[in-house]
C-alpha cells in the first residue's frame, strides 16, 4: 500500500482548529492526504474557511470538557492533535482548567482506537524558575501522558508567523518605539522558529515512528536574543536601528501592561508571554531536524516571510481567532437603549454589503475616525483591546473574526452583519447592519444601522447618556460614508476606485 492510500484510511482529529496553529494545520493535513475531523466549540467559526467545505473534513461541535463529546469525536481516528491551551493569565485557575481538560481528553482517547496524541508545547529549561505559563504546558504534557497512550510532544519557542501573538508584539514594539525601555529579558537567548517549519513537524511526525511517545525540541537554525530580533525586525521594516534600554525594575506585570498599550495584544495574553521570556528557550538537541528534515528559515527569512504575508493581505489565521464567543446577551428583562438609523442607497445590496464589511482596521469607520481613536485609547488604558487588533482580512468578514474592539457574531451574505462590543463597557453592546432591497431590479436598497446597549447599573446609564450626543457624528457619519462607498462600487460590489 503506497503512502498516499495509507493516509486516506487514517482519519486525524484536530482540536483547536479555530486557533492560530490549528487553523493552518488542517489544510496541510488535507494536502498530505489525511482525512480530518475537527472538534470545535462553534462550527460557525470555521464555516468560512476554504477547507471547511472539503469532503474530507468532518466538523463536530462540542466542548472538550465533555468526555462523551470527546469520545464521539475520537471514534474512528488514528491520531489526535491536542492544540488547546489558555492564552490568558489567571494563575492557578487557568492552570487547573488546562490540566483538567487535558486529563479528560486523555481518558477519552485511551478508551478509543487512537494510537497517539500530538501536542505542541513550549520550550524552556526545567526547574523551579520555569515561568507559570511554561510550567502549565508541562502539566498538560503530563496529564495527556497519564492516559496511557503515546504522546508526541513538540516544544517550540517563539513562533514567527503573520498573525502570531509573539510576532505581533515584536512588530508593534519595533514599529512604534524608536527608543524602548525594556525588562532585562531582552538579553535572554531564544531559538525562534517559522510557523511553516512548525507545521511541517506537526504533519511529518505522523509518518515518523521514532517520534511516537517522544518529546522533541523544535527550533530554527539560529539562536538570538530578543534585542537582536528587534533590530532584525527594524531592518526588515525599513526602520532605523532601535535603541533598547534594559532596566531591572520592569516586572512581568508592568511589561504586560506596557505591551497592552503599545500593541494589539491584551495584558491578559501579554503577561504569560512576558513571563515566559525570562526563561532561556533553546533546543537541547537537533533530533527533530534529523528525523524530519526540512529547510529551516533563519530569523530574518521568517520575519521577511511573515511581513510579506501581511503586506500581501494573505494572513491565514491570527492570534485573536481563538477563544469563545459569548452567547447572546439577555436583552429581555432590562432597559435596552436603541439608536436606529436608516439611509437609502443607490446601489445593489452586494455593493452595500461590501462597503459595510470594509469598516475598521486600517480603513477606519468612514467618518470621525479621530473619535474612534480616542475611544480606542481610552479602552486600552482601562484594559480593553482598543483598536489595534485590527482585522485579519481588510475586505472580508467571517463569523468569529476580531474587528478592532468588536467581534463578528453574524454575517449573512448581502443581507446583514452583527458586531458585539468587546471593549470595556458598563454594559453589553451590539452594532448591526441590515440591508433590504427597494425594487425588483435590486439597484436601490435601504441600509439600517442599529446600536443597542444594555446598561449595568448607574454607571451604564451615565455612559449611555454621555455618548449619545456623539452618535450624531459617529453613526450618522458612518452611514453616509458607507453609502458613498457603496455607490462608488460596481453593481456587483467590486471596487471601481479608491474609497
Amino acid at each position: 500500500m503506497n503512502k498516499t492510500l495509507d493516509r486516506y484510511h487514517r482519519r486525524i482529529l484536530v482540536t483547536g482548529a479555530t486557533g492560530y496553529i490549528g487553523g493552518r494545520l488542517v489544510p496541510r493535513l488535507l494536502a498530505a492526504g489525511f482525512p480530518v475531523r475537527c472538534l470545535v466549540r462553534d462550527a460557525r467559526k470555521i464555516a468560512s474557511r476554504q477547507w471547511a467545505s472539503d469532503p474530507q473534513v468532518q466538523i463536530i461541535a462540542g466542548n472538550v470538557a465533555d468526555q462523551k463529546t470527546v469520545a464521539t469525536a475520537l471514534a474512528g481516528c488514528t491520531a489526535a492533535y491536542y492544540l488547546i491551551h489558555s492564552m490568558e493569565s489567571a494563575g492557578a485557575v487557568y492552570r487547573e482548567r488546562d490540566r483538567q481538560l487535558a486529563s479528560t481528553f486523555a481518558t477519552a482517547a485511551a478508551q478509543s482506537r487512537v494510537k497517539r496524541i500530538i501536542y505542541l508545547g513550549g520550550l524552556g529549561e526545567t526547574g523551579p524558575t520555569l515561568s507559570e505559563h511554561l510550567a502549565s504546558r508541562r502539566e498538560v504534557e503530563s496529564a495527556l501522558a497519564a492516559g496511557g497512550l503515546p504522546v508526541t510532544v513538540l516544544r517550540a519557542a517563539m513562533i514567527v508567523g503573520s498573525g502570531s501573538a509573539s510576532f505581533e508584539i515584536l512588530r508593534y514594539l519595533v514599529e512604534r518605539l524608536p527608543v524602548m525601555i525594556t525588562p532585562r529579558w531582552v538579553s535572554t537567548e531564544c531559538q525562534p522558529i517559522a510557523v511553516r517549519n512548525v507545521l511541517h513537524y506537526l504533519v511529518a511526525c505522523l509518518d515518523e515512528p521514532e517520534t511516537l511517545g517522544r518529546t522533541l525540541d523544535i527550533g530554527g537554525p539560529e539562536v538570538a536574543t530578543y534585542r537582536e530580533m528587534m533590530q532584525i525586525m527594524a531592518e526588515e521594516l525599513g526602520l532605523r536601528k532601535r535603541r533598547v534600554i534594559p532596566v531591572p525594575v520592569l516586572t512581568p506585570r508592568l511589561s504586560s501592561l506596557w505591551i497592552h498599550l503599545v500593541t494589539p495584544i491584551s495584558h491578559r495574553i501579554a503577561r504569560p508571554l512576558a513571563e515566559g521570556l525570562k526563561n532561556r528557550v533553546v533546543c537541547r538537541d537537533d533530533e527533530a531536524a534529523r528525523r524530519m528534515p526540512q529547510d529551516l528559515l533563519t530569523i530574518r527569512e521568517a520575519i521577511k516571510a511573515a511581513l510579506g504575508r501581511i503586506r500581501g493581505r494573505d494572513v491565514e489565521t491570527i492570534w485573536s481567532d481563538a477563544g469563545p464567543i459569548a452567547g447572546d446577551p439577555d436583552w429581555a428583562g432590562g432597559k435596552v437603549f436603541v439608536d436606529k438609523r436608516r439611509i437609502e442607497v443607490n446601489a445593489a445590496p452586494r455593493a452595500v454589503f461590501r462597503a459595510v464589511t470594509r469598516i475598521g482596521g486600517e480603513r477606519g469607520y468612514y467618518a470621525a475616525d479621530w473619535l474612534w481613536h480616542i475611544r480606542g485609547w481610552m479602552d486600552k488604558l482601562i484594559g480593553g483591546p482598543g483598536l489595534r487588533r485590527g482585522r485579519r482580512d481588510p475586505d472580508k468578514l467571517a463569523y468569529g473574526d476580531a474587528l478592532d474592539f468588536w467581534r463578528v457574531t453574524r454575517v449573512i451574505q448581502n443581507r446583514s452583519v452583527e458586531l458585539r462590543a468587546e471593549m470595556k463597557l458598563p454594559g453589553e453592546a451590539l452594532l448591526t447592519f441590515e440591508i433590504e432591497s427597494l425594487n425588483a431590479v435590486h439597484d436601490r436598497c435601504v441600509l439600517t444601522q442599529t446600536a443597542r446597549f444594555k446598561p449595568k447599573g448607574l454607571l451604564g446609564l451615565a455612559y449611555w447618556y454621555a455618548v449619545v450626543p456623539l452618535h450624531g457624528i459617529v453613526f450618522a457619519g458612518m452611514l453616509r460614508g458607507i453609502r458613498q462607498a457603496a455607490e462608488s462600487f460596481a453593481p456587483d460590489g467590486e471596487v471601481l476606485g479608491t474609497v
